[in-house]
């Protein structure tokens, strides 16, 4: 019997995984500085020449890079697909904003399903604080700042998720969410009633989440979405009926 030879793992590529698989699971996101070389080093309980070849690796393959007297980051290149130039002309094509819509109800239903399902107490903390930030930017009328932290607040629900797939697509997503949102309140915050009814179907959702009811959280994320949806559509029927059936014809 031949026995293979057992080939001893370097301590940078161990380094090199982990911090991989925090780029995976999201607790390192495109754009994030990584800690200062010593205090990772701490982290870690490694070498300062160990992680410094670990982090050469990690530049090599593209996922982090460093800046001169700044320190290193998490590539911004990670979400790059998902960003240009494709959804950059969908987010100024205005029928295009029905058809997110549409898949947002896919996104973000799942999202909120699994962010019921697994959820930590640290997760739904972060998700209720954001959500409390919306009515200050409602009051002073910044739908631009209104739209961002919007965005932020689906985002919360898709980390809690504990799905690196989805987390990752709802990161990628990120400017196109943002617009849709902010084309979507530009439309409808002069209707009366419309954002009180927005604002008691995120809580809704929340709630949900945080009593841990799956079906419910991702049932209420459908309604959400389907109410802006009718209300769009009521508010311009006519010219969206002409635009949609030529578009689909």
């Amino acid at each position: 019997m031949v026995y293979q030879r057992i080939q001893q793992t370097k301590l940078s590529d161990v380094i090199m995984a982990r911090i991989e698989a925090m780029i995976v699971d999201g607790s390192l996101a495109p754009g994030q500085r990584l800690p200062a070389e010593r205090e990772l080093a701490l982290q870690f309980s490694v070498s300062r020449p160990s992680l410094r070849e670990a982090i050469q690796k990690l530049e090599a393959r593209g996922l982090v890079s460093r800046r001169q007297g700044g320190g290193t980051f998490v590539t911004d290149a990670l979400n790059t697909q998902l960003n240009e130039p494709l959804f950059e002309l969908l987010a100024k094509h205005p029928e295009s904003q029905f058809d997110l819509l549409e898949f947002r109800h896919a996104l973000e239903g799942i999202s909120s399903y699994y962010a019921a399902m697994r959820g930590t107490p640290e997760d739904l903390q972060r998700i209720q604080d954001i959500l409390a930030r919306v009515p200050a930017t409602q009051q002073q009328g910044d739908i631009e700042e209104q739209a961002r932290v919007l965005t932020d607040f689906y985002i919360r629900i898709a980390e809690a998720s504990h799905n690196v797939i989805l987390l990752h697509v709802v990161r990628g997503m990120q400017e196109l969410l943002s617009e849709n949102i902010k084309q979507n309140l530009m439309v409808l915050a002069g209707k009366d009633g419309v954002l009180d009814t927005l604002n008691e179907h995120r809580q809704r959702i929340v709630a949900a989440i945080v009593a841990g009811e799956p079906a419910q959280a991702r049932d209420v994320c459908h309604q959400h979405l389907a109410y802006i949806e009718q209300a769009l559509l009521q508010l311009n029927r006519e010219n969206s009926r002409i635009q949609r059936s030529l578009r689909r014809t």
